[in-house]
């Protein structure tokens, strides 16, 4: 029988301690089973570590780590990925929580249409893990110019082929380094090919860093101006897409 890739699960934390148990164990629960977590926590102060040391105690594939100090979401990550043996790429944020066939169809559908970009529909589920009753649907397949206009990958839908797609390094972005990390990908030419059916449970959290919608704004018109170098004029054109598209998915 055919050896199955292994997936690497990229999943940064910090002061997760509330939601992170839950986190863990929708990758424990998924049906692929051929999978590694690398977690890194950046200098929780919370009960986060304590509770993830005793979870990872449990099952071999979950490798923890803690930053010396507080580092920011970017390095954390990039440790993450520098961690990870596997093929594939999976980001999970530690607040959300996969469906039980995340990895398995999504797998699937990268191997049987030889893509090495994929994202999918994501649920909404409140602070307590209880459905609001929203999906947020994809946008189909993007390209570069496609994804300016319209951030919609949710970051923790994201399925990469590092054989294909190369080298990853997250950009030092508060809170759109996922953004400016897609972008990177997408500029080589290659696409964001669309998984419809919703893999994936987004947390909504009041306190949030990307709750804070004006931050996040911020934070995305920096990446366009400074990552991207783009004019002022051309930055302005691709926002005002950006936040028509925001609100629009929201209702």
């Amino acid at each position: 029988m055919e050896k199955q890739p292994l997936v690497s699960v990229i999943m940064p934390c910090y002061n997760m301690e509330r939601y992170i148990a839950d986190t863990i164990h929708s990758v424990i629960n998924q049906t692929y089973t051929d999978w590694e977590l690398l977690i890194v926590d950046d200098a929780s102060t919370d009960g986060t570590v304590a509770l993830v040391q005793s979870i990872a105690e449990q099952d071999e594939r979950i490798r923890f780590s803690v930053n010396a100090e507080h580092s920011g979401i970017a390095p954390t990550r990039n440790r993450c990925i520098e961690n990870s043996t596997g093929r594939y790429l999976a980001f999970l944020d530690a607040d959300d929580v996969w469906h039980p066939n995340k990895l398995q169809q999504q797998l699937q559908f990268m191997q049987e249409h030889k893509v090495e970009f994929s994202y999918s529909s994501y649920d909404l589920i409140d602070e307590n893990g209880k459905t609001l009753g929203k999906t947020i649907h994809t946008a189909g397949d993007l390209n570069y110019n496609d994804y300016l206009r319209n951030t919609i990958i949710g970051c923790s839908t994201v399925m990469l082929d590092k054989d294909r797609v190369g080298q990853v390094n997250v950009p030092n972005f508060r809170t759109s380094e996922d953004t400016a990390t897609w972008l990177d990908i997408l500029k080589k030419g290659f696409k964001a090919y669309a998984i419809e059916e919703p893999l994936t449970s987004y947390r909504i959290r009041r306190k949030s860093a990307s709750s804070n919608k004006m931050k996040a704004a911020t934070d995305l018109w920096r990446v366009y101006r400074q990552h991207e170098k783009m004019s002022f004029f051309k930055t302005l054109c691709f926002f005002f897409s950006y936040a028509f598209n925001a609100i629009k998915k929201r209702l």
